[in-house]
């Protein structure tokens, strides 16, 4: 499981041209799954992400969470994030998982965040349009 983690100001969502979710102050997460992932590769994920410090104290220090700032995430499916472009100039996405994997390890992911704090959701498979006010800007690349 790997996932590029953005802190936003905010974000919305259009999913197969119609308007989605939108967030305020939080992260927009996109996510993708390997064959090898399975629910304690989630509950690990989920953990990590919702108590992981990159948001600034009044110090200006990264050491809240979203938890701690009362934020959301944004939640999107993306196989690409575990393209590989070393070799040649088309990437290869032979490390994602295949729908019948990913697609149930997704639907985890969320239910499980949605039990953490406030989640807009990507739908799996969908053409997806995402906007956001990056913030920092703060990226951070977790594999579980």
């Amino acid at each position: 499981m790997k996932a590029v983690i953005q802190v936003v100001k905010n974000s919305s969502i259009v999913i197969n041209g119609k308007q989605g979710g939108r967030t305020q102050k939080g992260l927009v997460v996109l996510v993708a799954y390997r064959e090898e992932d399975n629910d304690a590769t989630v509950e690990f994920f989920v953990n990590k992400l919702v108590n992981l410090r990159i948001f600034p104290d009044a110090d200006g220090k990264l050491n809240l969470s979203v938890k701690d700032v009362g934020g959301s995430v944004m939640l999107v499916s993306n196989f690409t994030v575990y393209g590989d472009a070393s070799k040649g100039r088309r990437p290869s996405y032979s490390l994602s998982a295949k729908p019948e994997i990913s697609k149930p390890l997704y639907i985890k992911t969320l239910e499980a965040l949605k039990k953490e704090i406030p989640v807009v959701e990507g739908e799996f498979g969908a053409d997806m349009q995402v906007e956001l006010i990056n913030d920092g800007p703060i990226t951070v690349i977790l594999e579980a």
